[in-house]
């Protein structure tokens, strides 16, 4: 039973698993916590308002009928929840984290033993889809930011389970931003089995004492004449590709110029999907202009809204791409254009700067001057302006800037470990540095309590990533949100689109909520949507659900076919389980699926399969002869008709099939898409089972000969590949004679111009800066 202790300075939640005096009561958290226990629910709270002591609250309520599974989408908000957790709890033990990097058995041993389990999704996906654990006595399951529960998102497979599995089952989604769209939330809480909304903002009057002002500024700046004209001079090699594509009439409607990438998107989408279903070169050019115009609507909106360095350097990832063998036909063509070539020229030769970096630094002095303490987010789209700022905010002593992007790494720019990430917020809270230069992976679920100030470089046009970054400040004191803006360009536009959402986000969960005539200090009976609400004379439906749901399952489970599935085929391991087959995710040395002791299959889409043809680390023929050298009756499932889409000859890829075929004797079953994949597997299980066969593993990968060992490691060199890496060990005899040669002596090998030259020379002599 949760009480309340009232004291002079304040009130605290009681608990017998709660340590005194660590949880302040918060009536409106009190409220929505005891709407939480009566139904599913999706709890929609701004930023700093404590949508985990909610959490806490129901945890502790529901932690009597069973146990309780906390999922957060990243390793540091895990983390995050479970020091919480920890830190308020009597018993530390009572709480286990889970994440990948605890193995397999122990995640197995730790989750038999744990009353209350914080995890990643895909860690707790991973060990269903293993039978590793099961979902039968998990009294309460706790979704963090809970607006991922769309799509192929694991949140989307676990609360599947759980409804079938649960004996009796409870959802709580927790989120700032559900986005704005009806859709999107209707498929939230389809998919998490939601019955009841609950939402506060920052306006109601349960909530506005807690609540800490936050200044939101708007800077607006004129972009320099000269950077327009570049700007103009690339929308001229747009409206060229643009008619390109609206004289081939692939489009239902004709094509804008001022199309939104969200619409070039869809119809992206649209053409790839149609390319799947029907062959058609003018689909297969259409999708290859499409990817010109995507790539020079990029340059254009970095031309307006990033600066001259963030530009300047994606032109020459467009030349690095042009001049690889294995880099895009788009880029190549874009380099070819005369127009564009001579855009690239004016940059090049500019004297003017975007004005958003000296704002940047303005802004931020400013602020440093005025509270020396401060601690500043400043946010970004991309990391090449990230790169740029803190470069040019270097010079300023009071200003110690601190780059925050995310784990992927690219060949001119490394990504940040989950540790490094870390260290550098530890560095940022303890004042080492004061201002955090971050990408979109600083917009969620970060502890950080006491920012001062959230510096938007440019709007985005997502409500839900515009809230995200807003709730970064204000939260343990007053804070200051800046806007930049550049006049006439997309920033405005972009500026407008997240304001309406979110002004349409919070009307539409005010609406589903059923709070919008409603007083927020009502009874929470008060707040309950109609439409969604659990009726009083029927309190056991949704358990007696649960468990019809879980007898039905069992009752089928003997009968079901048995399968191993590869990890990285996670998406199709999900397909299959809900076809009925009893799928086990393995590590597999040869193919992606095992349905007995004779049959396994390689699955690859038409693009995988062109790919493996020319990418040596993914070699076609060598996964073909372990297949067949391993199993009796191999079969390779080649899913989708775009196979001539890319810049690889009709003959080759027919070569390939051929040799697929013939040479290894290997069938090759043609699908249209993953569902029809999907089809196919279920029907070669089936007939395997009928015939006596379980699944077996067996095999084992051919290693790599020394001379394909060798290829590889020069092939991966930036803009080097196969063919050149061939070349260029020929000619100089090893490796160590590559890595040695001058740009002089590598230009001596045949298709080695002085760009690549250059590329190998600066991977090999530059000094590593760890």
């Amino acid at each position: 039973m949760m009480t309340i202790k009232r004291s002079a300075m304040s009130t605290y939640l009681e608990h017998p698993l709660l340590k005194p005096h660590t949880v302040e009561k918060r009536l409106f958290q009190m409220d929505l916590a005891a709407s939480a226990l009566k139904s599913s629910s999706l709890i929609v709270v701004p930023t700093g308002l404590g949508k985990t002591v909610i959490a806490l609250m129901v945890l502790l309520a529901r932690l009597d009928k069973g146990r309780v599974l906390f999922l957060a989408p990243t390793k540091p908000l895990v983390e995050q929840h479970a020091a919480f957790l920890r830190r308020v709890l009597k018993d530390e033990g009572e709480v286990t984290m889970m994440t990948g990097e605890m193995m397999p058995e122990k995640r197995k041993a730790a989750w038999e033993a744990a009353r209350i389990t914080v995890s990643t999704p895909q860690v707790i996906e991973n060990d269903l889809l293993s039978r590793r654990i099961d979902l039968e006595d998990i009294s309460l399951i706790i979704f963090d930011e809970a607006h991922r529960a769309v799509g192929n998102y694991a949140y989307v497979y676990i609360a599947e389970r759980y409804a079938r599995e649960g004996t009796n089952p409870l959802v709580l989604g927790i989120t700032a931003s559900p986005g704005s769209e009806k859709e999107k939330i209707a498929e939230i809480c389809t998919n998490l089995s939601i019955e009841n909304i609950q939402t506060r903002s920052e306006k109601d009057s349960d909530v506005a004492p807690f609540v800490h002002s936050k200044q939101i500024e708007w800077v607006k700046l004129t972009v320099p004449k000269e950077l327009l004209d570049i700007r103009t001079a690339i929308e001229e090699v747009l409206r060229d590709r643009i008619d390109d594509l609206n004289r081939l009439g692939i489009s239902p409607v004709k094509i804008d110029p001022r199309a939104t990438k969200k619409e070039l998107l869809g119809l992206q989408a649209m053409l790839m999907s149609s390319a799947k279903r029907q062959a058609n070169q003018a689909t297969f050019k259409g999708i290859s202009i499409l990817a010109e115009v995507l790539k020079l609507y990029h340059a254009i909106e970095l031309a307006e809204t990033q600066g001259t360095e963030a530009l300047l350097k994606y032109f020459q990832r467009l030349q690095g791409e042009a001049i690889s063998r294995s880099g895009s036909k788009a880029s190549r063509r874009i380099m070819e254009d005369s127009k564009f070539r001579q855009a690239m020229q004016a940059l090049e030769e500019l004297k003017v700067e975007h004005p958003k970096p000296a704002m940047v630094r303005k802004i931020l002095t400013e602020q440093i001057e005025a509270k020396p303490e401060s601690r500043i987010m400043v946010f970004t789209n991309y990391r090449d302006t990230a790169s740029a700022l803190i470069r040019f905010l270097k010079e300023d002593p009071k200003i110690k800037a601190v780059r925050f992007v995310g784990q992927s790494s690219r060949a001119d720019d490394e990504g940040l470990s989950q540790k490094k990430q870390a260290e550098i917020l530890q560095r940022f809270r303890a004042g080492e540095y004061n201002v955090l230069i971050a990408t979109s992976v600083g917009e969620e679920g970060i502890d950080i309590p006491a920012t001062d100030m959230v510096l938007f470089y440019e709007p985005v046009p997502s409500e839900i990533r515009s809230i995200q970054r807003k709730g970064r400040t204000g939260r343990a004191r007053s804070g200051r949100v800046v806007v930049l803006m550049a006049r006439g360009t997309r920033d405005e536009a972009y500026y407008w689109i997240s304001d309406r959402k979110e002004k349409t986000m919070n009307k539409q969960m005010r609406t589903l909520s059923g709070q919008a005539s409603q007083s927020p200090s009502s009874s929470s009976k008060d707040f309950l949507p109609r439409q969604l609400e659990i009726t009083e004379d029927n309190p056991e439906r949704q358990n007696r659900k649960g468990q019809e749901s879980l007898v039905d399952w069992t009752e089928a489970y003997e009968e079901r076919d048995k399968i191993y599935v590869d990890p990285r085929e996670r998406g199709m391991a999900r397909l299959l389980e809900g076809r009925g087959l009893e799928v086990t995710l393995k590590n597999l040395e040869v193919g992606d699926y095992v349905v007995s002791d004779r049959v396994a299959i390689e699955r690859k889409t038409a693009q995988d399969f062109v790919a493996s043809i020319i990418d040596p680390e993914r070699n076609l023929f060598r996964q073909i002869a372990d297949l067949a050298r391993s199993y009796e009756r191999p079969v390779l499932i080649l899913e989708g008709r775009d196979l001539y889409s890319r810049q690889v000859s009709a003959s080759s890829i027919q070569g390939a099939l051929t040799s697929v075929a013939v040479d290894y004797g290997v069938p090759i079953i043609p699908t249209e898409d993953q569902e029809d994949t999907a089809s196919v597997i279920t029907m070669l299980a089936a007939r395997e089972r009928r015939a006596g066969h379980e699944p077996k593993l067996h095999g084992h990968k051919t290693a790599r000969t020394l001379k394909e060992q060798q290829e590889y490691l020069i092939s991966a060199i930036p803009s080097v590949g196969p063919s050149v890496a061939r070349k260029l060990l020929r000619h100089f005899g090893s490796i160590e004679k590559v890595i040695a040669a001058s740009k002089e002596e590598l230009q001596e090998v045949d298709m080695v111009g002085p760009k690549i030259a250059e590329r190998i020379r600066e991977l090999v002599g530059v000094e590593y800066k760890g």
